[in-house]
C-alpha cells in the first residue's frame, strides 16, 4: 500500500528582530479609534503574558514572500537529497501574496509556487506549480494534498511550502500586531511503500456559518488614515474560544483514524499561534482521552518567533528535526501529530510515524 513521508525539511528565519519593547512608543487605539486607557508598558505585559510572545522577526525589505519561501525550499531539497527536476508539484501555502515593503496591494501573478519553481531553476513542465489559501493551517493542507497526489499514483515527490511576510499587512495602530512575524518553512513528501512510517491519518473542516469572518480584512483603527487601505484583523476572544473547542476533537479525529494509542503520541506541533490557546488546546485532547499531558509533549517556538501563519508548523518541525529547540528531539519511529487552525476558519491535523 503506496503512503507518503517527509525526506527533508527547511526553514528561513528572518535576520531582523523585533522585541517587544520596540513597541512601547507606538499609539496602539481601540477598533472605534479612542485612545487605551492602559499605557503600552501595561498593554506589553499583559499581551506577553497571554500570547507568550517575547520577539518576533521581521523580513529585510528587499525580500518578499516568495523570496523566503525559496530559501526553505533549497534547504528541503538539499536535506532530502532529491533531483529538483523530478518534483512533480510544488503547493504553496500563503495568504497574502507577495507583498513589497510600503505597497498597498498584494502580488499574486504570477502564482507564488511558479515564482519559487523560477527561482529554483526548474525546466521540467511536468512539475505542476500552484498556491493554497487554506489560513494559517495551509502548509498542514498543503501536506495532505501532496498526500493524495501520490496515493492517487500521479506524483512521487512534491515540495510543500508555507510563507508569509504578515509584518507588512498589520494596522500599527491595533495591538493585535504585534503577534505576526514573517517566516517560511518547507518540505519533500516522497512516496512510500515502508508501512511503518509517514503519514498515517489526517482529518482536515472548515466552519463557515458564524466563524466565516473571525479573521478578516478591515481599516485601521485610526480614522484618519485611509480607510480603503485593508489590514489583517481577527476577533482575538472568538478565535480562542473556538480553537479550544475545535481543534481537539479534530486531532482525536485523526488520531483515531489512525488506530495509533494516545499514549503513542511523541510530540504535537500545533500552530504557533498564542502560547495560552495551545496549552488550553493540548489539555481539552488529553482530556478527551481521560490521559494527563506527557511532559515535554508540545514544543514551542512562538517566545522567540511570533506568530508567521502558515509557517509556523513547517518551521518549528525542522527546528525540532535539526536539534535547535533545547529539549525536544524526534526519533525514528516517534508518532507525531502536525495540527493547526486559523482563517476560514480552518483547522486541520495529520498523524504522522517517523
Amino acid at each position: 500500500m503506496i503512503s507518503s513521508k517527509i525526506t527533508g525539511t527547511g526553514t528561513f528565519i528572518p535576520s531582523l528582530k523585533k522585541e517587544n519593547t520596540d513597541f512601547l512608543e507606538d499609539r496602539f487605539l481601540n477598533n472605534d479609534g479612542s485612545d487605551f486607557a492602559s499605557p503600552n508598558e501595561e498593554i506589553i505585559e499583559k499581551f506577553k503574558a497571554i500570547t507568550g510572545i517575547e520577539e518576533r522577526r521581521y523580513a529585510v525589505d528587499k525580500y518578499k514572500t516568495s523570496d523566503l519561501a525559496f530559501f526553505a525550499s533549497e534547504k528541503a531539497i538539499e536535506d532530502a537529497k532529491v533531483n529538483k527536476e523530478e518534483l512533480d508539484y510544488i503547493i504553496f501555502a500563503h495568504n497574502f501574496g507577495d507583498l513589497k515593503q510600503g505597497a498597498i496591494q498584494g502580488d499574486t501573478l504570477p502564482s507564488l509556487a511558479t515564482r519559487v519553481k523560477y527561482k529554483l531553476g526548474i525546466e521540467n513542465p511536468n512539475c505542476v506549480a500552484y498556491d493554497v489559501l487554506f489560513g494559517c493551517p495551509g502548509w498542514v493542507e498543503g501536506v495532505i494534498q501532496a498526500q493524495a497526489f501520490i496515493k492517487a499514483g500521479i506524483a512521487k515527490k512534491c515540495l510543500v511550502i508555507g510563507a508569509e511576510t504578515l509584518s507588512r499587512v498589520v494596522d500599527k495602530f491595533d495591538r493585535d500586531s504585534m503577534i505576526y512575524s514573517d517566516g517560511a518553512g518547507a518540505c519533500i513528501i516522497e512516496k512510500t511503500e515502508d508501512q511503518d512510517s509517514g503519514i498515517l491519518s489526517h482529518a482536515s473542516q472548515t466552519f463557515a456559518k458564524d466563524e466565516a469572518f473571525f479573521l478578516h480584512y478591515g481599516g485601521s483603527y485610526n480614522k484618519s488614515e485611509d480607510q480603503n487601505i485593508r489590514y489583517i484583523k481577527m476577533f482575538g476572544r472568538k478565535i480562542y474560544e473556538f480553537a479550544i473547542t475545535n481543534v481537539p476533537k479534530a486531532m482525536k479525529i485523526a488520531l483515531d483514524k489512525s488506530g495509533v494509542n494516545i499514549d503513542d503520541v511523541k510530540k504535537v506541533f500545533i500552530h504557533q499561534a498564542n502560547e495560552k490557546m495551545d496549552e488550553a488546546i493540548i489539555k481539552r485532547f488529553y482530556r478527551l482521552y481521560k490521559k494527563p499531558i506527557p511532559e515535554g509533549v508540545m514544543p514551542m517556538s512562538i517566545h522567540k518567533l511570533g506568530n508567521s501563519s502558515v509557517a509556523t508548523v513547517p518551521t518549528l518541525l525542522d527546528l525540532v528535526l535539526k536539534g535547535k529547540i533545547k529539549d525536544q528531539e524526534v526519533h525514528i519511529g516517534d508518532v507525531i501529530i502536525l495540527a493547526s487552525v486559523g482563517a476560514g476558519m480552518n483547522i486541520n491535523a495529520i498523524v504522522y510515524k517517523y
